[in-house]
């Protein structure tokens, strides 16, 4: 159970392992994109970090959040906007969870 919950943590748990998937999901889902785009674009040009949050709703029930930090390299904003916008419509994490939980994502270039 995670510290967050009142266990000891010290071992990976379902959340952190939900958010590995949807980050390597939506990676690849991006470089899909940008290569249908034109946009020339390999692994080490995209950083995707998911966080995945545990909180009680109003009901004392569990409730997931999600928030991707997308950085790619060597591209304008308004471009990376826009395949990170294309991709998120395309992952399939994204479209399992779409209307069910709360998702942030933060684009950012280097």
């Amino acid at each position: 159970m995670p510290q967050s919950l009142g266990g000891p943590g010290g071992a990976t748990n379902p959340e952190q392992l939900f958010a590995g998937g949807y980050a390597a999901c939506f990676e690849n889902a991006l470089l899909r994109i940008a290569r249908e785009a034109g946009v020339q674009l390999t692994d080490p040009d995209v950083d995707v970090i998911a966080t995945i949050g545990l909180d009680r709703n109003a009901q004392n029930g569990f409730v997931l959040s999600a928030a991707l930090d997308v950085t790619i390299a060597g591209i304008a904003p308004d471009t990376a906007q826009d395949l990170v916008h294309r991709a998120d419509a395309i992952c399939p994490y994204s479209n399992a969870i779409r209307g069910n939980i709360a998702v942030a994502i933060s684009v950012n270039v280097r």
